[in-house]
């Protein structure tokens, strides 16, 4: 029993140390800041892919989730990562100047791990 939880332990230590140092690595490369609702990742960790057109007025991600939006012919991978369990805020703070051009509402909802 306590060599699966020592298991567990490892594979989430090794998980958490590859994700930050990707993170690093990714927000070095962009030159941008920590901000209060992420960093900017590189385009390979995506988990998901998200096309922001006209029409969309708002999109739905998960703290901890690494997301690529593309728009107007470009693109940049962002990681959620909140203060807060849940978080509500504009695309365009977060997006490169001049892609979106228009409200569009990004909904973050706590990491899927964490639940009751």
């Amino acid at each position: 029993m306590f060599k699966t939880f020592r298991k567990a332990a490892l594979a989430t230590t090794l998980a958490t140390g590859l994700a930050a140092a990707l993170l690093a690595g990714g927000a070095h490369a962009a030159g941008t800041k920590a901000a209060p609702y992420g960093v900017m990742a590189p385009a390979t960790a995506a988990e998901r892919h998200v096309v922001i057109t006209e029409k969309t007025r708002a999109v739905n991600v998960n703290n901890g989730e690494t997301v690529e939006f593309r728009a107007n012919g470009q693109s940049f991978t962002w990681h959620f990562q909140t203060l807060r369990d849940e978080a509500r805020f504009d695309l365009s703070k977060i997006a490169p100047g001049g892609m979106i051009n228009h409200k569009v509402t990004v909904h973050v909802a706590s990491h899927p791990l964490y639940r009751g």
